[in-house]
């Protein structure tokens, strides 16, 4: 299973291509699209949506993994992102490609082993899940391969042999029969 993970922002927007199963994880791409911060919000998001659109044209991802946006005291912040994590989730729909939102609770817990992992702790799992020589620069491009990372753990949607954490199917054995997984969870 191919996974491309984006962590939204208008000046840089994270982008990690990971290639699953779960326990052999390998780092496809990592890196930034960056937009000017002088131009126009209207023609900072076109760049954007040309971009993530080529990307996934060309990285042919079976999902897209991208960080859920939630508010925050800074309002402008809180928009700028949303405003971005909209134009990506439009460019897979264009391409039909399934999008998973994950919290970033969920991805440090899945990535971390715990929910209250700081920066530094998910990316030295980062790079040592996908056996890189040095964490990915800038932090942006380490959350995208962690948003990956978090899609291959969930269990959601595994087309191609994909693996179900263990965490996640003890929990969804409690939850008994007919339970599924939404978001992630059970």
């Amino acid at each position: 299973m191919r996974v491309l993970g984006v962590d939204p922002g208008l000046s840089r927007c994270g982008i990690g291509v990971v290639d699953g199963p779960t326990r052999r994880p390998v780092a496809v791409r990592a890196g930034v699209i960056r937009t000017a911060a002088d131009a126009a919000v209207a023609t900072r998001l076109r760049v954007l949506h040309v971009e993530v659109s080529a990307l996934i044209a060309q990285a042919n991802p079976d999902a897209v993994a991208v960080e859920r946006v939630f508010f925050n005291n800074n309002v402008r912040t809180a928009m700028s992102v949303g405003q971005a994590a909209g134009i990506v989730l439009l460019c897979a729909a264009q391409a039909d490609v399934p999008v998973v939102e994950y919290t970033p609770t969920q991805v440090k817990s899945a990535v971390a082993g715990a929910g209250d992992a700081d920066k530094e702790q998910v990316s030295f799992m980062v790079r040592t899940l996908l056996r890189l020589a040095e964490v990915p620069r800038p932090a942006d491009a380490a959350d995208a391969l962690a948003l990956a990372l978090c899609h291959l753990h969930s269990g959601a949607d595994l087309p191609g042999g994909g693996e179900m954490s263990p965490r996640l199917a003890a929990a969804l054995a409690a939850a008994g029969p007919g339970a599924q997984v939404v978001d992630g969870r059970p």
